[in-house]
């Protein structure tokens, strides 16, 4: 899983990083015109679709790269980790994301459903935030760690960060109150 995720990470990243989450690409609206109740677009332009658990992903994904929809699902599977690691797109302001888990989630429901957001398979820097801070975490390194080596990746030369509230301690991978 390991090796996989690296390569899918490499793969998607390099061939979006350069693009970012410019507003200059065409709108999904403009791309998708019918989703049959099953999806909406928020205000900025994103397509949110809601699935019966995190173990399906969204019909979004599935003219994507496989590699994309199992970022997505190993997304779903960290929240605890996404929801405290900053993204550098530039979605604070122009999604109102807090966190890189809002890149890819946009609501978990009480009774198990998902609401997934298509942001992140426009974006190689939400793809790259998340894939590399899941590999680190399973490779044991702590939430504190993994979000000070994004903090310190993306300091400069990316948009201002989500507004992530800082990890302040943990044991192991468990944050402290």
């Amino acid at each position: 899983m390991k090796l996989k995720l690296m390569t899918i990470t490499f793969g998607i990243c390099s061939s979006l990083i350069l693009s970012g989450c410019s507003s200059e690409e065409e709108s999904v609206v403009q791309k998708e015109s019918s989703h049959e109740g099953h999806s909406e677009h928020t205000v900025s332009g994103d397509l949110q679709e809601e699935t019966s658990s995190k173990e399906i992903a969204p019909d979004f994904l599935a003219e994507k790269p496989e590699d994309m929809k199992t970022i997505y699902l190993a997304v779903a599977q960290n929240k605890d980790l996404l929801e405290k690691i900053p993204c550098y797109c530039g979605c604070g302001e122009s999604a109102n994301h807090k966190n890189n888990y809002d890149c890819f989630i946009h609501e978990n429901k009480k009774n198990g459903e998902v609401v997934w957001d298509d942001h992140g398979t426009r974006c190689g820097v939400c793809l790259e935030i998340a894939a590399q801070s899941i590999l680190d975490l399973n490779d044991g390194m702590s939430i504190k760690d993994i979000r000070n080596k994004v903090d310190e990746k993306y300091k400069s030369g990316y948009a201002k960060p989500t507004p992530t509230p800082e990890v302040q301690g943990q044991k192991g991978n468990e944050i402290l109150a």
